[in-house]
């Protein structure tokens, strides 16, 4: 009965998460400012990155109308702690890429826990092999793609980067390997990035992390319910795997880490960039002052607007600016 009653508030506080937080975001594109078109973009829906018919595996292509030379892509994953929240869910994100010059794919895939590790991973390998081979059909340049995703989605695009780097056994990572997708930067803005040790919140941070902490041992209970069935957790933790320190097989692509000082999960940030760091590959970390979770969401704060200021200064010091790419036109 227990174990029934447990089950029942987990479906009923996701089902509710989801809901609020879709629910805010339909509410945010009704504001006049929100139209794609009042920035100069065009919204491309639903397109089918891989052969199922699935919803999970359709990514939304945004992007500026002059289209007139091509432009740096960015491969958008959402957050939602594995198990939450979908591409429509994150329309703002892509708006700011796209209203900036970029060509954004914003991916779905799929959901814990009816699809946990490494099933989302898979499917964000199979988006990204698909965008190295259709992205110029859309406009963008596939040697200036960039990986950005917050949350969950962090841990994802950089996961998805150690598949780029290093040759892996599993088929799906050893498919974007052998691909040659080779990012140019990668965004892991607030990222979870090592779901196998919730505990580990409490020990550092009990004064911040108490409040989210059940819910992060959730997370990690329902997005690894296979672990004992797994090989590795290596893609599930890509910050342990990078602290190992393995040299790459090929180079790692200069990562920005932005993340607040309110959000309990800086110390995987923190713990990301000593990693890097150690590797020699170039990162920047950026701590916003009294900042929550995802707060670069919330567009409209100073914070949010100092850190996508931040966030284009990196990618045109290491992808490109796009005005130099209209220039040259």
């Amino acid at each position: 009965m227990r174990s029934r009653l447990i089950d029942f508030r987990r479906k009923a506080t996701l089902f509710a998460a989801d809901t609020f937080f879709e629910s805010l975001s339909r509410a945010g594109r009704l504001h006049p400012l929100a139209a794609p078109e009042r920035h100069g973009v065009e919204v491309l829906r639903d397109v089918a990155y891989a052969e199922t018919g699935k919803i999970a595996h359709r990514l939304d292509v945004w992007r500026p109308r002059d289209m007139s030379t091509p432009r740096p892509c960015v491969l958008y994953v959402h957050g939602g702690g594995f198990r939450i929240l979908s591409k429509d869910s994150h329309w703002i994100m892509a708006l700011m890429f796209a209203r900036a010059g970029y060509v954004v794919f914003n991916v779905n895939y799929r959901l814990a826990p009816k699809y946990p590790f490494p099933d989302g991973l898979q499917d964000v390998c199979e988006a990204a092999v698909w965008v190295a081979e259709h992205a110029a059909e859309y406009g963008a340049d596939p040697d200036k793609l960039v990986f950005a995703g917050e949350s969950a989605g962090a841990n994802l695009v950089t996961a998805l980067t150690l598949a780029t780097s290093y040759q892996r056994p599993e088929p799906w990572a050893r498919a974007v390997f052998e691909r040659g997708v080779t990012p140019a930067a990668v965004l892991p803005a607030c990222g979870l990035l090592q779901v196998s040790d919730p505990e580990r919140f409490l020990r550092r941070r009990p004064h911040l992390a108490l409040v989210a902490h059940d819910q992060i041992v959730v997370i990690s209970e329902e997005y690894l319910s296979r672990r004992n069935e797994l090989p590795s957790l290596d893609l599930a933790d890509p910050l342990v795997t990078l602290e190992r320190k393995a040299p790459p097989d090929r180079p790692l692509p200069p990562f920005f880490i932005p993340c607040g000082t309110w959000d309990p999960l800086l110390d995987d940030a923190r713990r990301l960039a000593r990693a890097l760091e150690a590797l020699d590959t170039p990162c920047e970390l950026r701590i916003y002052p009294r900042e929550v979770h995802a707060f670069h969401a919330f567009v409209m704060t100073k914070n949010a607007r100092r850190c996508w200021r931040d966030t284009f200064r990196f990618l045109d010091t290491h992808v490109g600016t796009v005005q130099a790419a209209k220039a040259t036109a």
